[in-house]
């Protein structure tokens, strides 16, 4: 069967158990800092609290959600928001890169050097056993980590996310794999990730 980004121009990252690709510098039709203060300005932020082991945290972050479909992740139901026409274009533009179309997006907005995102995994039941994400990284460079569930044999994984990369995750990645963003060592501006996935109706 052909891959289905075989000629995406993402090129395929070797990681064991992962089918990871990236493409750096995407075309995405407007310059990256235009997009990222318009999201910043428009977007419908919230800070979501989260439950850990039986305790309330607020989310380091501030985050959104849009598309056709609820989701839900610890703990956290998340009700959509309609397309904006600046999301609905960003979607086309990697949707057109990928060959691959989502109907919902979620957006996380790193104010500074302090915000984060802990390691986790994108496995939840509305998303399917393989699903493809695609995230797409507007502002300050961030450490995007990688780490095995299971093999204590391979390093944790680091890779240097910046403004208008596309990070492409599909196949088993979700089912042996974490990832997230470390808080930044030095002080730094912001940066608007989104994560464009498929929620199916279950």
């Amino acid at each position: 069967m052909k891959d289905l980004f075989e000629n995406s121009g993402l090129e395929r990252l070797p990681i064991d158990d992962a089918e990871v690709l990236l493409q750096r510098g995407i075309d995405l039709g407007k310059p990256y800092a235009l997009l990222i203060d318009k999201l910043i300005e428009v977007t419908s932020w919230r800070q979501q609290e989260i439950k850990i082991y039986g305790k309330k945290y607020l989310q380091p972050r501030l985050s959104a959600w849009y598309g056709n479909e609820a989701y839900s992740y610890s703990g956290i139901l998340l009700k959509p928001r309609p397309w904006t026409k600046a999301l609905l274009e960003l979607k086309h533009r990697v949707e057109s890169i990928i060959g691959h179309q989502f109907n919902s997006v979620l957006l996380n907005y790193y104010r500074d050097q302090n915000d984060s995102m802990g390691m986790h995994s994108d496995d939840e039941s509305e998303l399917g056993k393989q699903p493809v994400i695609a995230s797409l990284s507007l502002g300050e460079e961030r450490s995007f980590l990688l780490r095995h569930k299971y093999r204590k044999d391979i390093k944790t994984i680091k890779l240097l996310l910046s403004s208008g990369s596309l990070l492409v995750m599909k196949g088993d990645t979700q089912s042996y794999w974490r990832h997230g963003i470390a808080k930044a060592s030095k002080p730094c501006g912001p940066r608007v990730n989104l994560t464009f996935r498929n929620i199916r109706r279950i």
